[in-house]
């Protein structure tokens, strides 16, 4: 493994990882609403879900993505349609400040920490931006797999890391108590996201 090349890696995946957007909203979203556990799984899942699409980068097949006309369209059609949906859950979370938050499921973090990454094309448009400049024909199996881990323990490990800071019971209780208004705020951040994909399709 070029140690340059990682270095280029580490430092454009983090800002990557470290960017807000729909994945971060979704992390908190689950932090709120279940807590540390549920916002870990989270995060957990959408590193990993981050680190396949790295290797399927590295393996080829996403350029079949990127030069299918119809297949990149249906995903980013998907993803849209995707958070549309999850920001419409959030604005109908809950509609009075005093009633109980609605405890999401294990499955649910799972759910939504895979597709928020795999319905988003751009993820792989990214990758292939990224690894086209710092990997070549020779690079062996094991460097990107290298590259991709690296990838992935980066994305897990700040959303991770998000999920720890903002499940402090201190910090946690002062935001349970204006839920009804973060889950509104969520809702409102991914509809204008999915309004965004939606405008770009056109």
């Amino acid at each position: 493994m070029n140690l340059t090349a990682w270095l280029t890696i580490v430092g454009i995946c983090a800002l990557g990882a470290m960017s807000p957007g729909p994945s971060l909203a979704m992390v908190l979203k689950h932090t709120l609403n279940g807590g540390r556990r549920q916002g870990m799984i989270a995060g957990a899942v959408h590193g990993l879900g981050v680190g396949l699409y790295a290797f399927i980068c590295l393996s080829g097949l996403a350029v079949l993505i990127l030069t299918s006309t119809e297949l990149f369209r249906a995903l980013q059609i998907a993803g849209a349609a995707y958070l549309l949906w999850m920001g419409i859950q959030g604005l109908r979370s809950r509609t009075k400040p005093d009633q109980p938050l609605v405890r999401i499921e294990t499955h649910a973090a799972v759910r939504d920490g895979l597709l928020i990454v795999f319905l988003n094309p751009k993820i792989a448009v990214f990758f292939i931006a990224l690894f086209s400049q710092v990997v070549g024909s020779e690079t062996s199996l094991a460097a990107r797999a290298g590259y991709a881990s690296t990838a992935m323990v980066l994305d897990a490990g700040w959303y991770l890391l998000v999920a720890w800071l903002f499940s402090n019971p201190v910090w946690l209780a002062q935001l349970q108590h204006k839920a009804v208004w973060l889950d509104r705020l969520f809702g409102v951040v991914l509809i204008g996201l999915a309004g965004k994909l939606a405008l770009e399709l056109l």
